[in-house]
Order: C-alpha cells, then structure tokens, then sequence
C-alpha cells in the first residue's frame, strides 16, 4: 500500500516544471553540500550588487558602459559567494543597439544558468572586427568592441574572485627589469612601465595583446610579459 502526502499551496503559482531524475540529483546533492549555487530557477532579489565599466574607443564618440549584477549566495555562512546575474551594456551611440542586446541577454542567461562562466571571457576576446582593431592607452591591441566587452567581463570576474590574475613571478619580474634597463641603456630611451609606455617602434606581442616587442641579441623579446622566440 502506497501512501501519499497532500500538500495546502497557499501563494499563487508563477510557473512549474515537472523534476527529471537528473533534477531530483542534483536537488540531493546541493542539500547534502548544505550550500546554494547558482541555478536558473532562481528568483530574481530586489536588490543586486554590481559594477559599472566605461569602455571608450576611437570608433564613436560616444562611450560605452558596462554594468553586471551581481548575487551573493550562502550569504553569512563559509561559502558565501558572489556570481554575476546579468549584463547591461549603454550608450548613445545606438549604431549597435539590435546586437548589443541580444549579446547582453544571451550573456546573462548564461550567468544564470550557473556553472562556470568564465569561457564566455576567452570567446568574446577572440572575436576580431573585419575593419580592424584599434589600440588602447599603454599600446594594447583590442582586435573588436566585443573583445573590449569580454576585457571588461575578465575585469569583473577577476574582482569577485572567480578568475585569477596571473602575476609574474619573481623570477620573471628581475628578468623583465633588467631587459628594460638594458634596451634604454641601448637605445637611450627611459622605460617608464608604471605608465604602461613601450617603445615607439615596438610590435605586437601575440601572447599578451601588448605593443611592448622588441629586438634584443637577436631574438624578438616582449617587455610586458616576457614572451621571447628564443624561450
């Protein structure tokens, strides 16, 4: 004999789905891990945390600016965490707007969706613009606005912890200063890197995106980040 359970539902229903297996899962874990993630069922709050990222470029006049919402789960307990929501992107400039908004929703279906967001950083810095790039302050090549928009997500995810930084070591940091102190010894030019300058006639650098490439004993050497041809 089979007995069931009858339950009073006494708030107005909104939507409903009917649970697989996989669901049911999933459900015991997240109870068993006694934490709450991000999933895409969950309810909006009325007040979400975010940032806002200015994004100007030589291609319009007009600025763009970045905002990601952010929600702060398992608050007040050891695994509080903070995972972005949703992306508002704005401007004047409503040259872009039908793409923009769709890129923004898609964006922020995937933060609620939940997981690991962060792939959407690398696909979005990949996308090149058919009429060129253009370069930033400190000689950095930015290949499309949507890259510029990942750049802006990297940021973020950075500040909330869910990517690192890398940061060089500190072997590479002296290797790095002393290549600087021998090119301006050579060339007679000062290297001011806090101001993120390179030199004039420097070429890109693959890896790192920066204008910082140049020719010491005989091998092609990034003064940003280090990357050399000869290892």
């Amino acid at each position: 004999m089979t007995m069931t359970m009858t339950h009073k539902i006494n708030k107005k229903i909104v939507g409903y789905k009917v649970l697989t297996k996989a669901d049911a899962d999933a459900a015991k874990v997240a109870e068993a891990n006694s934490f709450e993630s991000m999933h895409e069922k969950m309810p909006r709050p009325e007040i979400l945390y975010g940032s806002t990222y200015k994004i100007k470029t030589p291609q319009s006049e007009h600025a763009l600016y970045i905002t990601i919402n952010d929600m702060i789960l398992n608050e007040g307990t050891q695994h509080e965490e903070r995972r972005p929501y949703e992306i508002f992107i704005n401007s004047k400039n409503m040259e872009h707007f039908q793409w923009v908004l769709a890129l923004t929703r898609v964006i922020s279906a995937v933060f609620r969706k939940g997981g690991d967001a962060c792939f959407l950083v690398e696909e979005l810095k990949a996308v090149f613009d058919p009429r060129g790039g253009y370069f930033k302050k400190g000689g950095v090549f930015m290949p499309s606005l949507v890259a510029e928009i990942g750049h802006a997500i990297e940021s973020h995810l950075k500040s909330i912890g869910m990517l690192t930084e890398h940061e060089l070591s500190n072997h590479e940091k002296v290797f790095l200063a002393a290549k600087r102190k021998e090119f301006s010894a050579r060339h007679g030019e000062s290297l001011e890197n806090s101001a993120g300058e390179f030199p004039a006639q420097a070429l890109l650098c693959n890896k790192c995106q920066t204008k910082a490439v140049v020719l010491m004993d005989g091998c092609m050497t990034c003064l940003n980040c280090g990357d050399s041809k000869c290892g």
